[in-house]
């Protein structure tokens, strides 16, 4: 098997788990919401990488989670800009 193997990705994965929280849960109140949606630009990346692994086919695991992650992306994407945009209404004059 050429590439980095199974046990190695899954450290990976785990670390990435753990950044990303520590991260997040030191964003101020203030900045979560602009982040947000320069985030939904990140889950759009997301979802091409994941229609990509979805759509090799080369093993069934990789298809399963590829779907699983196009889906997940899609939900991040979606209620991020349903939160942005309920945000921005918020400043409009009525």
């Amino acid at each position: 098997m050429d590439g980095p193997s199974f046990l190695m990705l899954v450290y990976i994965f785990v670390l990435a788990i753990f950044v990303g929280f520590e991260l997040i849960t030191k964003v101020p109140p203030t900045l979560h919401t602009p982040l947000m949606s320069g985030s939904n630009a990140i889950s759009g990346i997301t979802i091409v990488g994941a229609l990509l692994s979805a759509g090799l086919g080369e093993y069934t695991i990789s298809s399963i989670l590829g779907l699983a992650a196009v889906i997940f992306a899609m939900i991040n994407v979606i209620g991020g800009y349903l939160v942005t945009d309920r945000m921005l209404k918020m400043f409009k004059k009525k």
